[in-house]
């Protein structure tokens, strides 16, 4: 059976935009410092740093070169890999297609605060009427019951697919050339940002706590587990992601300088977001007023902050869109490259054309996205995306870097990755032992303490009805796990009607 011919990056520098605003979302910008400010500021930065180093950066090397290799999405190189773990990969793409079908979601909220952040021109001072404008505008009722749609967060839900789809339209051609703005656009928008927030008094206590290492956050177990999470979750990992972007490389790609820059750039937004975020709480007193939590951060706490930067409400509603413009620009990257990333593997798997492989992901992830613009969208949300991230992720990764670092030869990875390098060659003592040890320790241990945390600490609840928590968390977490097993068995049926496998085999 003839397939369509794979999609190539047009250059270097757009992969390395495209890896670059996959990889920088909002997570960025809203959990980085919300998890800073949880552990201490300096604290957390510098556990963060560590790593980033010691895992982040030879995992996004590991997905990228075997990619590469391959020429195709998650699932079959995981096959490629060895065939008993191709399921491994097609648990990464379920999982991004479940994640996808909600960030979409955050994405719509965030276009609709672009034109709600308008509102704050008449609410300087008024912290608690801006901290309702979010609530106000998506009629939330903060629990899993309320079914009814309000129709301007479902118009918001249909721009953005619209905008998704018309990104990813044509892979890596249409997303080579949205990248050129949209990666630099967020940085910008940044630095507007930073520049006000450090001239404010008040200013320099934030960034003090933000660089300062408190010592005694060190004690907390939780900081190590939110930090190594943080590299893991930031960088697009385990999503099959930069498994579809290290598919559209050619051959001469240098891939262990550019996945450094990949990874060191993701950690400068970060940074560069706690500047902004620490410095503005600093300047208008609201410091310990920072949450963990992404969307408390954004939307009920931020607008606080906003409508008391200046005494001038227009000023206050300029940087108010700012702000959620910087939000759109970051969120949009990250939502076309899941949906890019599920669409490579199943298009590659059944021999399909992608350009509608991509049409059909959309149209049924955003069918299933209406349930999240309900006004009990916001709880189901909450709910997918704790066992999405918290439980999924992490096993997927921890299956990952054992099917590469034991049920292969990682060595043989990491001649992929250095194969075209001149200037900086990936130290095979600093990327066997990630791959082998430290990744899989780390992510292991982080489980274990998600688990210990919902089921010890938590008794088994984490806020809400014990059936809406079974139907959006541990159902969710069975089917992405067994997917593999579903695909297997349809392909088997398939065979019978003489379909055929590509062959996926490592050549050296």
């Amino acid at each position: 059976m003839s397939e369509t011919k794979r999609s190539t990056w047009a250059s270097r520098s757009t992969f390395i935009l495209a890896a670059v605003g996959s990889a920088v979302g909002l997570g960025n910008a809203w959990r980085f410092p919300g998890l800073a400010a949880k552990h201490g500021g300096g604290t957390f930065l510098l556990v963060y740093l560590v790593a980033l180093f010691a895992m982040g950066i030879p995992l996004l090397m590991m997905e990228v070169s075997i990619a590469r290799k391959f020429h195709k999405g998650a699932a079959e190189c995981m096959r490629g890999i060895n065939k008993k773990c191709e399921f491994i990969g097609w648990s990464a793409t379920a999982n991004a297609f479940v994640i996808v079908t909600y960030y979409a979601v955050v994405f719509a909220w965030v276009l609709l605060m672009v034109f709600g952040a308008l509102k704050f021109a008449g609410m300087t001072g008024d912290s608690e009427t801006a901290s309702n404008v979010f609530a106000n505008l998506t009629q939330t009722t903060w629990d899993v019951h309320g079914y009814t749609i309000p129709i301007p967060v479902f118009i918001a839900l249909i721009v953005a697919w619209a905008l998704l789809y018309y990104c990813i339209r044509d892979g890596a051609s249409s997303v080579g050339k949205v990248v050129k703005y949209t990666v630099f656009l967020p940085v910008v928008l940044l630095l507007i940002m930073a520049v006000k927030g450090c001239t404010m008094p008040g200013a320099t206590d934030g960034l003090l706590r933000f660089f300062c290492p408190q010592l005694e956050a060190f004690k907390d177990p939780s900081l190590w587990v939110d930090a190594t999470g943080q590299v893991f979750y930031s960088l697009s990992i385990m999503m099959a992601i930069m498994f579809a972007y290290g598919s559209y490389l050619k051959e001469d790609a240098d891939l262990a300088v550019d996945c450094s820059i990949i990874a060191l750039s993701d950690a400068a937004i970060s940074i560069l977001s706690g500047i902004v975020m620490f410095s503005t709480m600093g300047g208008v007193g609201m410091l310990d007023n920072m949450s963990a939590s992404g969307i408390a951060t954004a939307f009920i706490i931020y607008p606080q902050a906003i409508v008391n930067l200046t005494g001038i409400g227009w000023v206050n509603a300029v940087f108010g869109v700012i702000f959620y413009l910087m939000l759109v620009t970051l969120a949009i990257d990250s939502a076309f490259s899941i949906v890019e990333g599920v669409s490579a593997s199943v298009s590659d798997k059944f021999h399909l054309n992608p350009k509608k492989t991509t049409q059909g992901i959309c149209a049924v992830a955003f069918v299933i996205s209406i349930l999240y613009v309900t006004r009990a969208g916001l709880a189901w949300l909450d709910i997918v995306d704790n066992w999405t991230n918290q439980i999924n992720l992490i096993v997927i990764g921890v299956m990952e870097t054992i099917a590469v670092g034991w049920l292969f030869d990682p060595k043989k990875v990491l001649k992929e990755v250095n194969r075209n390098t001149k200037k900086f060659k990936m130290p095979g003592w600093w990327f066997v032992t990630s791959v082998k040890f430290i990744a899989p320790i780390l992510l292991a241990i982080l489980f274990c303490w998600n688990l210990y945390d919902l089921i010890v600490l938590k008794g088994g609840k984490y806020g809400y009805e014990a059936w809406a928590e079974f139907l959006g968390g541990w159902l969710v977490s069975i089917l992405v796990f067994i997917s593999g097993f579903i695909i297997r068995l349809i392909i088997n049926k398939k065979k019978k009607n003489g379909f055929v496998e590509t062959e996926v085999e490592w050549k050296d």
